[in-house]
């Protein structure tokens, strides 16, 4: 598209359409990244990079994603069980919030492993001291079918095939409006996949931790969250990131999956580590 072509649609889109200059985006800026969007076939990671805008604003209500996780734990005898998931591991359940930059947002490492990650979001939600930063009005969070889908969270489909691999190993494809929900939504959530993915590939404490005391080791987990966002804030080029850093590209498989869910019993550790990043 030359440049006078270009100038007359935006005119058009500005006189003819309610489409305008958003916060982040000049209306020019819009048209360019959906132009550049569809006639390169880009990803939404390719479409970030190249124009230096955040994953919220190429995917514009969506400011960022939440899962759980599982990292090693090492518990007294007399708790352990309170710390065994479903693969009876001792293992503590860290909650996490990411960007699209593949940055962590928000982290809790204070919960045992047998505690579902619903719950682990509930509490959060109705603490007023968790400091958890809830979405603005009109934005959500993406989240996984294991917690709730309701105002501010956007859960898929349930009983839809979602996994990327799945939709991917079908000899079918993607078959109807609810399946190609499932599947763009999974595109953009794996972005807290990846982000685990990088965080244990760097970190093997995460998977095999040394027997520190649990308030040591939710420190350690909290740690490793922080030296992942300097990383990927000031190391460009940093070889992890480069591997998880596309779209569609699977983390190894572990136990962080709740779909045969551990129990929903448990309290939060004594002494809560959380932590909320400031983005720059």
């Amino acid at each position: 598209m030359y440049r006078p072509c270009f100038e007359m649609l935006i005119q058009v889109l500005r006189q003819q359409t309610t489409i305008q200059n958003s916060r982040y985006l000049t209306l020019e800026e819009q048209v360019m990244i959906f132009v550049y969007v569809i006639s390169q076939k880009a990803t939404n990671r390719m479409a970030m990079e190249d124009w230096q805008h955040s994953g919220s604003t190429i995917s514009v209500n969506c400011v960022g994603a939440i899962d759980g996780t599982h990292i090693a734990a090492h518990a007294p005898a007399d708790v352990a069980n309170n710390f065994r998931g479903r693969k009876s591991t001792v293992t503590s359940n860290m909650l996490a919030i990411c960007s699209f930059d593949m940055l962590f947002t928000y982290v809790v490492t204070e919960w045992e492993g047998a505690v579902h990650d619903s719950r682990v979001l509930t509490t959060q939600l109705e603490d007023p001291t968790s400091g958890f930063p809830h979405p603005p009005p009109g934005k959500y969070y993406l989240v996984d079918s294991g917690y709730s889908n309701k105002p501010g969270f956007l859960a898929p489909f349930r009983n839809v095939p979602y996994h990327l691999r799945d939709a991917r190993r079908r000899a079918g494809g993607i078959n109807g409006p609810t399946e190609l929900f499932n599947y763009r939504h999974a595109s953009l959530r794996n972005c807290i996949e990846r982000c685990f993915g990088v965080l244990k590939a760097r970190f093997p404490i995460l998977r095999y931790m040394t027997n520190f005391s649990l308030i040591r080791q939710r420190e350690i987990a909290m740690c490793c969250c922080v030296l992942h966002n300097f990383i990927r804030l000031h190391n460009h080029g940093d070889p992890l990131f480069d591997r998880y850093g596309v779209d569609g590209v699977m983390p190894p498989s572990d136990s962080d999956s709740d779909d045969d869910a551990p129990s929903s019993s448990g309290t939060a550790c004594e002494t809560p580590n959380l932590y909320v990043f400031n983005e720059p």
